[in-house]
């Protein structure tokens, strides 16, 4: 046993005691508190060695285990203090714990990258679902019916735990699990109708998906992560048509970045890593459509129909499919020229653009309002006119944005973002606009 999966083993045995605050929190808020103060002063011996991390050799301190425990008994007290679900708390933790000790495993077999995700994904949904039913059995409250939310709970909490893994360091921890606590608790409160099968086909499907794509080098393994806990939520949240939607801009957007990937590689506007996409950029393009998600699902406790949020969460769609495809096909031709006004520019140039990529970004709106509309039946002709108008207007407000702000204030992925919500947002304003049925 390696001393890495050893110390990961240390950890997890603390965090186990977690699940005494099924019975006891505040026992477990003191005991976590205690055991941080203790960390601080051990300098050395048996319980140093197992459980130092590299920088707290050179540092002379456990404060790993320190951070990790104080990290712990404040989720505790949240506990106590707000009400955070038990289960919320114990999951959170034993995700964590689980999920390194797994993943330290799995990079004693192959020390790739996508191995060292996996394990830690995989580990840390079995320990967050396994935590759950503890809690609830110790209450005796119903598990049964709660199968499928429990399930869910789990696989969204470690895949967004294994993105934080994958873009933040060692140190991090109680950052990732005091992320996956507060994004367990928001789904936790909310109205989730859904089978155990409908859950295990949309992690199945969302899981191949992403897999996929990672395979077919359109995302790196942070792009995938990110990709996956998207559509995920996507698909329990609002439907497979919503996925649909989503799927056909990932599936378009990674097709129109390979196209004459080298010549754009000459022209100096091919995305970098050969065109895979990494988390920060299906972030910036995606964002919004999952606030839109988010609010739809929790439209019963806002004053705004749900049908508002369906068409920001296409607009945004619309938008991004949209600038990708005019990005990505206009960069292979010549002669762009800058938006505001129209005098030619470089290859590259932030705001310029060509008639061919502004007519195939227009085809990609095109291509969601039609989806769309396919597959909403509340939609209807009229609904897919607004998509394809907010992901067109949505294009432009790129283009005009990186024209004017774009470069040493402001990046593209932050554009990217202020597109897209721009696209949410005049899909929403002209649904309401137009009188479109609620």
């Amino acid at each position: 046993m390696t001393t890495s999966i050893r110390r990961a083993a240390a950890f997890a045995a603390v965090g186990t005691v977690a699940l005494v605050g099924s019975v006891l929190v505040a026992g477990v808020a003191a005991l976590f508190a205690a055991i941080g103060a203790l960390a601080l002063v051990v300098d050395d011996g048996v319980v140093f060695d197992l459980f130092a991390r590299p920088s707290d050799r050179s540092e002379g301190r456990l404060r790993g285990l320190a951070a990790f425990s104080f990290a712990t008994a404040g989720l505790a007290m949240l506990v106590i203090v707000v009400d955070l679900p038990t289960r919320v708390f114990v999951a959170a933790v034993c995700l964590l714990v689980y999920g390194n000790l797994v993943e330290q495993v799995a990079r004693s077999w192959s020390n790739t990258a996508i191995t060292a995700t996996a394990g830690f994904t995989v580990g840390g949904f079995v320990a967050a679902f396994a935590a759950q039913v503890v809690v609830l059995t110790v209450s005796d409250a119903p598990i049964d019916s709660m199968i499928p939310i429990l399930i869910f709970l789990a696989a969204s909490g470690a895949l967004l735990a294994g993105l934080l893994r994958s873009v933040l360091f060692e140190r991090d921890d109680p950052l990732v699990m005091f992320s996956v606590a507060l994004l367990l608790w928001l789904f936790a409160d909310l109205t989730v109708t859904v089978t155990p099968l409908e859950v295990a086909i949309a992690i199945a499907v969302t899981v191949g998906f992403g897999y996929i794509s990672w395979a077919l080098d359109a995302a790196s393994v942070t792009g995938m992560l990110t990709g996956v806990l998207l559509a995920l939520l996507t698909i329990v949240l609002g439907g497979y048509p919503w996925f649909a939607v989503l799927i056909s801009f990932f599936a378009l957007g990674a097709l129109s970045t390979k196209f004459r990937y080298e010549q754009k590689r000459e022209n100096g506007v091919a995305e970098a890593n050969e065109g895979a996409r990494g988390g920060g950029n299906v972030l910036g393009n995606a964002a919004v459509a999952l606030f839109a998600v988010l609010a739809f699902a929790a439209s019963d406790r806002l004053p705004v129909a749900n049908t508002v949020f369906l068409f920001a969460f296409a607009g945004s769609i619309a938008t991004a499919m949209s600038d990708t495809l005019s990005s990505e096909i206009g960069g292979v031709f010549d002669n762009p020229r800058l938006i505001t006004t129209l005098k030619r520019v470089e290859p590259g140039t932030d705001g310029g653009v060509t008639w061919q990529g502004e007519l195939a970004g227009a085809l990609g709106a095109i291509v969601v309002a039609v989806i769309a509309v396919t597959l909403f039946g509340t939609i209807g002709p009229l609904g897919g006119i607004v998509i394809a108008m907010a992901g067109i207007g949505g294009m432009t407000v790129d283009s005009l944005l990186g024209a004017t702000i774009e470069g040493e204030r402001i990046g593209n992925q932050s554009v990217n973002f202020l597109a897209t919500l721009s696209g949410a947002l005049l899909g929403a304003g002209l649904s309401l606009l137009v009188g479109l049925p609620a």
